[in-house]
């Protein structure tokens, strides 16, 4: 797959079939639609592209804060490179782009730049200067500068919108065995290790400290996790704490990773941490001591748990 940071830099000699959408998550429903996109292109000779806009518009044209999506850009990149897309096009999302009237998005994105055949677009689907395009204005278009239109039929849609509000809501109480099965893969976060107060080597349980930089990504509710990394190549297993550290008076969040079995310098490195199962609550104990016993349970919990399941 390739990826195109810009509609004005995608250049290609062959018509394409094109989806426009967010896909968050990439999660089945997702993979639905973009799986007959790819399918028909193929078929007709022609190149499947998506077009995705980032940043999110919500952060633009509402400075939404408080904004939370499953993946990050690169995250949802990468995920979509496993579908047989030919490209992703992430067109940048400003103030100026979005005054843009829904002819003009036709005509001289669509039409000009990316050269469509074919538009594959859910039935709910709104473009242009305040919304005005909608799916009655895409087939007059149509038309006009012939190209076909596609809907997406509307339970279909649907399905992809309660998915990802499920996939949101199992994140955020803990249900995350919902949440991987809704998404087909298990839910990542990707972060640099960074330095933190040390306090996991002294009590036995050294700990790589993850920053995720992504303000808009979603972080699942607080708590104990068994996690999975690949480290070098190789599969590295282990438990994460998302939370305040109550016990030592935390004050604010942080992600913390022991790997089992692994004793290698990670500070700096890039890692991607998947969540494979949620083992508890965050708790305050009343004291250091008590804290390492549980400690031990959680890894004897978590370690029982990749034994009689991976």
């Amino acid at each position: 797959m390739n990826i195109v940071q810009n509609t004005s830099k995608f250049s290609v000699k062959e018509e394409t079939y094109v989806t426009i959408g967010t896909f968050d998550g990439v999660h089945f429903g997702h993979q639905k639609i973009i799986e007959k996109l790819v399918k028909e292109a193929k078929k007709a000779n022609k190149k499947s592209v998506v077009l995705t806009f980032f940043p999110h518009p919500r952060m633009v044209l509402q400075k939404d804060a408080s904004i939370e999506l499953i993946n990050t850009i690169d995250e949802r990149a990468a995920l979509l490179a496993k579908t047989g897309l030919d490209y992703l096009i992430i067109h940048p999302f400003s103030k100026e782009f979005s005054r843009m009237s829904a002819l003009e998005f036709v005509r001289d994105i669509l039409v000009n730049q990316l050269k469509i055949s074919k538009l594959i677009i859910g039935y709910d689907h709104h473009f242009g200067k305040n919304r005005e395009g909608n799916i009655t204005q895409l087939t007059e278009y149509s038309h006009v500068y012939d190209f076909n239109v596609e809907e997406i039929p509307a339970q279909d849609i649907d399905t992809v919108s309660v998915s990802s509000t499920k996939i949101r809501r199992a994140l955020a109480s803990g249900n995350l065995k919902t949440a991987n099965d809704y998404l087909g893969y298990n839910f990542m976060l990707n972060g640099d290790v960074v330095n933190g107060k040390k306090l996991g080597g002294k009590i036995g349980y050294p700990t790589a400290n993850i920053d995720v930089k992504e303000n808009y990504k979603l972080i699942p509710k607080t708590g104990v996790y068994v996690v999975k990394s690949n480290i070098d190549s190789k599969t590295v297993f282990g438990m994460m704490n998302i939370g305040n550290r109550p016990t030592v008076n935390g004050n604010h969040q942080t992600i913390e990773v022991h790997f089992f079995d692994f004793n290698q310098d990670l500070y700096f490195k890039n890692l991607t941490i998947e969540l494979i199962y949620f083992l508890r609550d965050e708790e305050k104990f009343e004291s250091i001591e008590f804290l390492i016993q549980q400690l031990k349970k959680d890894e004897e919990i978590a370690r029982n748990y990749l034994k009689n399941n991976l």
